[in-house]
């Protein structure tokens, strides 16, 4: 592991220093040229919103399926510690915690 860090530091000390120096160039290139520095500032932006397009559009957002009322649904992955109404033994319900196993069919209480 230590040789392969010592080959790229070997890499790194020879690339960072070229690549400063080139950039030198062009960084001055951009203060003598204003039009070119604006060129340039308008395709960074324009690229910029090209490669945010997919994530906006199919990156984070949420998949909604409707479920008509009074469907029941099937608990596709067990769901830990859900706030249930269970019966007690005088059939009153009271406030409680389960566990909803994978599996199990899920559906409203007409009455």
């Amino acid at each position: 592991m230590k040789w392969v860090i010592a080959i790229l530091e070997v890499i790194l000390r020879a690339l960072v220093p070229a690549i400063v120096k080139a950039s030198e160039k062009t960084s001055e290139d951009g203060r003598t040229q204003p039009e070119l520095k604006a060129r340039l500032q308008k395709r960074i932006a324009a690229a910029g919103w090209l490669l945010l397009m997919p994530l906006l559009m199919f990156g984070c957002a949420p998949r909604t399926i409707y479920v008509a009322s009074g469907e029941p649904v099937r608990i596709r992955e067990t769901v830990k510690g859900a706030k249930v109404w269970v019966l007690d033994a005088d059939g009153k319900p009271t406030a409680g915690r389960m566990d909803l196993p994978q599996g199990w069919y899920c559906l409203p209480d007409e009455d």
